[in-house]
């Protein structure tokens, strides 16, 4: 039986930075996916008894042999597939012992900890069995669109979704979802897989990648939200690199020193979310409520932006998209940590296309890479044997 399952990346719509400081954000989930495929084989079809892991996109593929995975891990125990739970020091030694004998090449070192975590999930939900797993993306890696999160919810979805704990009617055609408990089990499954690639993940992108739609969050608190409205968003890439952590204290310091403009600063960017939230949430009547909300949405996205560049996470290539698409009349700001990463550019439902299209070649003859996402898409889904 062949599985596959996708899972949605995400975009912050509003209060990233502040969020640490107690604002309340808004994450969304967008319609560019991560797919993994899973065929579970026997020893007989498979040969040796391998797991095959293939990472499509980047033309790599790594393999080990269940003998050997046994070896390394025989004085380990690992968890039911029912009880999620963290990968052990000890356990994370084995394994990346077994990732290291794959001798990824140097140019793509940085996926090292995305293969611990998915040979720590497969083996913690399937067990030591043979099997292909193939792995697709529309998201660029490292880019603040949640990659890493929509990997490891699609992993989980697919072995869950071949495991004794979840319950899934094979007969209909087309994607299919689990139900909210099994949604959880994949969320906490997806969570650890999410910490051995990042160490301290808040847990926000795991949980719009699984849940889908939106979610408002605040000191912790997640409540998912649905759009009374379509949205569309041009994401540029702007393929700067940054360093999140860096970015993040850079405005805990600048608020040390300013301690009641930065307050004064976040407390509008919890005001902007807020805001944000009632009018997406609100239902749609006519083409012109379409109008005055997409107006007001506009103008909370750059005022969104106008504080960011305040709290200091704007960069030159930011500058440049925002530059660009003002142009165009078009509203921008920075998505996740700033200093570089990706630009959202709101597309409302009138614009024509060949506006877009110009935008579009304006910014790729700048270099960067451009992506058009629905906004608010259903989280992860499931597809049995060659149906789609």
């Amino acid at each position: 039986m062949e599985v596959r399952a996708r899972a949605p990346g995400k975009i912050i719509l509003s209060g990233e930075h502040a969020v640490v400081h107690g604002s309340t954000a808004i994450a969304a989930s967008i319609d560019l996916y991560t797919q993994v495929t899973l065929q579970k084989l026997s020893d007989s079809e498979n040969g040796e008894g391998l797991l095959k892991l293939q990472l499509k996109d980047m033309g790599l593929e790594f393999l080990w042999s269940i003998t050997r995975i046994k070896e390394r891990l025989r004085d380990l125990s690992t968890p039911l597939p029912s009880q999620p739970m963290a990968c052990s020091s000890e356990c994370t030694e084995s394994i990346a012992a077994l990732v290291e004998e794959q001798n990824i090449p140097e140019a793509k070192v940085g996926l090292a900890s995305g293969v611990l975590a998915f040979l720590w999930l497969y083996i913690s939900i399937q067990g030591l069995k043979p099997a292909t797993v193939v792995v697709t993306s529309d998201l660029p890696l490292g880019s603040g669109l949640g990659s890493s999160a929509s990997f490891c919810v699609a992993l989980c979805g697919a072995l869950l979704a071949q495991s004794d704990v979840t319950t899934l009617d094979l007969s209909p055609q087309g994607w299919l979802t689990f139900g909210e408990s099994e949604l959880e089990l994949v969320n906490k499954w997806a969570f650890e897989g999410e910490k051995i690639i990042h160490g301290k993940p808040s847990g926000i992108d795991n949980t719009v990648s699984t849940f889908g739609n939106m979610i408002m969050f605040k000191l912790g608190k997640l409540t998912c939200i649905k759009s009374g409205m379509p949205l569309r968003m041009l994401i540029t890439n702007t393929k700067v690199g940054r360093n999140t952590k860096a970015l993040v204290a850079g405005v805990s310091e600048r608020a040390s020193r300013h301690p009641d403009a930065m307050s004064a600063v976040f407390s509008a960017v919890d005001y902007i979310s807020k805001e944000f939230s009632t009018i997406i949430q609100s239902p749609v009547h006519d083409d012109l409520s379409v109008i005055e909300k997409e107006e007001k949405i506009e103008e909370l996205m750059e005022m969104n932006q106008g504080l960011l560049q305040s709290m200091g996470v704007s960069h030159a290539s930011i500058e440049t998209v925002l530059r660009t698409t003002l142009k165009y009349k078009l509203s921008s700001k920075l998505t996740g940590a700033g200093g570089g990463g990706c630009v959202l550019t709101f597309l409302p439902a009138l614009l024509s296309a060949t506006v877009v299209d110009k935008v579009i070649a304006e910014l790729k003859s700048c270099g960067f890479e451009c992506l058009i996402a629905g906004i608010g898409v259903k989280g992860l889904e499931i597809c049995f044997g060659g149906s789609s």
